[in-house]
C-alpha cells in the first residue's frame, strides 16, 4: 500500500468514528450505530496517474446504494500549503495541492507534511448533516474557536408617530 491510506486516515486524520476501518485505500465506517447510512472516504484521483488533490466522500444506503457525494480539495482546504511554499510552489503550478503515488517505493509517505485540521473539520461538517447525533460531546474545532460571536441584539424602540 504505497498510499498508506490506514496511518493517514486512522493517525492523521483522526477521523472519530468508532467503528470503521480502512480497506485497500479506502475508509468505511457507521458513524450512526443501527443507521442504514455509511460513510465511505477515498483519496480524490485527478486526470494524471496516481496523483490525488482530495479525498472523495460519499454516503452510502446499504440498500439504496450511494446517496450523496462531495470531493473535498486538498487546495481548497490548505492542506499542503506549508510543503508547498517550503518548495516555491504557487497554485498555478502544476502539483500544487496534490500529492503522487509511487508503488514501487513502499517507504515513500506521498502526504507527509499535509496539515489536516481544517480538512477534518470539513470532514465533521459533512458527517453531522448526514449521520446527526453520531457524535456524542464534540469537541470544538479549531476553526470555530476563532469565529466571531454574534452580539445580542438591541431591544426595538417603538415611536410614538407612523411612517409610511
Amino acid at each position: 500500500m504505497a498510499l498508506h491510506a490506514r496511518a493517514f486516515f486512522m493517525e492523521h486524520l483522526k477521523l472519530p468514528s468508532v467503528d470503521a476501518a480502512v480497506v485497500g485505500n479506502t475508509y468505511f465506517a457507521t458513524p450512526a450505530p443501527g443507521s442504514p447510512l455509511r460513510l465511505r472516504i477515498d483519496f480524490a484521483r485527478t486526470i494524471r496517474a496516481d496523483e490525488y488533490d482530495g479525498l472523495r466522500l460519499a454516503t452510502i444506503h446499504q440498500d439504496r446504494g450511494e446517496l450523496d457525494v462531495v470531493v473535498l480539495r486538498f487546495e481548497d482546504h490548505n492542506t499542503f500549503d506549508h510543503r508547498d511554499a517550503a518548495r516555491g510552489r504557487s497554485p498555478q503550478e502544476s502539483g500544487y495541492g496534490t500529492f503522487y503515488e509511487f508503488r514501487d517505493r513502499p517507504d515513500w509517505v506521498p502526504w507527509e507534511g499535509a496539515h489536516t485540521h481544517v480538512l477534518r473539520d470539513a470532514i465533521e461538517q459533512y458527517a453531522s448533516v448526514w449521520f446527526p447525533g453520531a457524535r456524542e460531546a464534540p469537541a470544538p474545532s479549531r476553526a470555530s474557536a476563532r469565529t466571531a460571536r454574534k452580539a445580542p441584539a438591541s431591544p426595538a424602540t417603538h415611536s410614538g408617530s407612523c411612517s409610511r
